[in-house]
């Protein structure tokens, strides 16, 4: 089958022939049918300093862990899923015997792999999924929607970390997460949510997916855009996707006392914080958003989609041949992409 592959610690991925995998012990083999580009595939791409510390030891490997496709065989032990079966993966693979896992929370498992870093990927025209992270799709579902229910479900743990009916809302980046997120406060009942992005082809994107006001926060005081749209009090909640400092410093001083701040945005390295006057005398309440809970996220998805109340549609940007893959890259290296699917 053909595969993307990193190869080397350096820059780039290559395609390669490598032999189609066979499930093992309550695994299915899938056909892949639609699979996506997250960030994290990029950081693998371009081979940063995070990348190298973490997969070095462990090339060649084939990258990628947003898909969605059709089982065509299954491993010994496979109880509930069938051939055929259209299924996304839920890209955190627990080892369902630590204490989070025992106590409800696979999420964050103490033992946690991830399809693509810790183990082969799915940019692929076959993978491997174990049946612990299979959800079962309505057969009917578009397969590039069903390649980003993973990331959706981080745009939905962000959002609903709370409640945010009636509330108003700043999200800081609009990248492929930060449209998501957008969809999700949207359909999940904001007010008014506020956008900061410097890339000028995604603040175009950010009002498709449904933002009030979009800001320029290399050109406006994004701090002065939130207290004068909303009459001086700051918004209710933070929501923060881009993983900066300054943009971190600006939602916790955009917030009213009192208000809530849901952080997915991962910083290159440590941030620096006032305790004192940004959350602690604010009484601010943080979340920390990793990954999607299992399987409650997946199902709070599922709805969101069937519903007809969240279009996630403008945040697909672009789609490619699985041979194309640089191609997205590239785009997303210049910022110029929502979410990028390659298809087999």
């Amino acid at each position: 089958m053909k595969a993307i592959v990193k190869t080397k610690p350096q820059r780039g991925a290559e395609l390669l022939d490598v032999p189609v995998p066979k499930p093992g012990e309550g695994q299915v083999l899938i056909k892949v049918r639609a699979t996506s580009i997250c960030g994290t595939d990029l950081h693998i791409y371009q081979w940063n300093e995070w990348a190298d510390k973490r997969l070095r030891k462990l090339l060649p490997q084939i990258m990628g862990h947003e898909v969605a496709g059709e089982v065509v065989e299954l491993g010994p032990g496979v109880k509930h899923i069938k051939v055929g079966d259209f299924i996304s993966a839920e890209t955190h693979v627990p080892c369902g015997h630590c204490y989070e896992c025992l106590t409800g929370n696979m999420h964050i498992c103490l033992n946690m792999k991830i399809f693509g870093v810790d183990m082969n990927g799915v940019f692929a025209e076959y993978a491997v999924v174990p049946e612990v992270d299979a959800w079962v799709n309505p057969p009917d579902l578009p397969p590039a929607w069903a390649s980003i229910q993973e990331p959706l479900g981080n745009a939905t743990d962000t959002v609903l970390a709370e409640d945010i009916a009636g509330k108003t809302t700043l999200i800081t980046g609009a990248g492929p997460l930060g449209l998501l997120t957008i969809a999700v406060a949207r359909a999940s009942g904001a007010t008014k949510i506020i956008v900061s992005e410097p890339v000028e082809y995604r603040r175009k994107k950010a009002m498709e997916m449904g933002a009030d006001v979009v800001v320029d926060p290399t050109k406006e005081d994004v701090v002065e855009v939130v207290k004068r749209e909303t009459g001086g009090l700051g918004v209710e909640v933070f929501l923060e996707l881009s993983g900066k400092e300054s943009a971190i410093h600006q939602g916790f001083s955009a917030l009213v006392p009192g208000g809530r701040a849901s952080l997915l945005g991962l910083p290159d390295g440590p941030v620096t914080m006032d305790l004192n006057n940004e959350i602690i005398f604010k009484g601010i309440r943080v979340y920390g958003i990793t990954g999607r809970k299992m399987f409650s996220t997946w199902f709070k998805v599922s709805h969101l989609l069937s519903s007809g109340r969240l279009d996630p549609s403008p945040a697909i940007t672009h789609e490619f041949r699985l041979e194309e893959f640089q191609k997205g890259f590239e785009l997303m290296e210049k910022g110029e992409t929502g979410k990028v699917i390659l298809y087999p």
